[in-house]
């Protein structure tokens, strides 16, 4: 997949950093988390996690603010 930068916020990008070393191995990377929130946001997420993986991810972003 062909990839693009982006430019975010300091603020914006600690949080998610803050949150992907809070995540327990559920995200690797900063990117990964903020591909997932977008395509969440656009409703456009691949089922690559089971439903109860997905409630779980959800529940963690929802605990965050994120959701």
């Amino acid at each position: 997949m062909e990839k693009v930068k982006i430019e975010i916020s300091k603020k914006s990008y600690e949080l998610l950093k803050k949150t992907v070393e809070e995540s327990q191995g559920e995200f690797k990377s900063v990117e990964e988390l903020l591909e997932f929130i977008i395509n969440e946001a656009l409703g456009e997420v691949e089922e690559t996690y089971t439903p109860e993986e997905e409630e779980k991810i959800k529940d963690r972003l929802r605990s965050l603010g994120y959701l």
